[in-house]
């Protein structure tokens, strides 16, 4: 149960990083932070996701749906 909500969690915040990237990009101002930081943080945070699901499934924690 534990895993599903680091899963969870995961994709949470690679939303919040999303919008934080659009909420950015739409304002143009050049004192915020730079869009590649939060575009950034989400892409090493789907290789996270990938590997841990990965390593999940490798494991036996998590079992794939044998039907599609």
């Amino acid at each position: 149960m534990i895993f599903k909500i680091i899963i969870l969690s995961l994709l949470a915040f690679m939303i919040y990083n999303l919008f934080r990237a659009m909420i950015i990009m739409n304002k143009n101002d050049p004192n915020q932070p730079s869009m590649s930081k939060f575009i950034g943080r989400r892409v090493i945070v789907s290789v996270a996701l990938i590997i841990l699901l990965l390593v999940g499934i490798l494991t036996g924690v998590i079992t794939p749906n044998p039907h599609p």
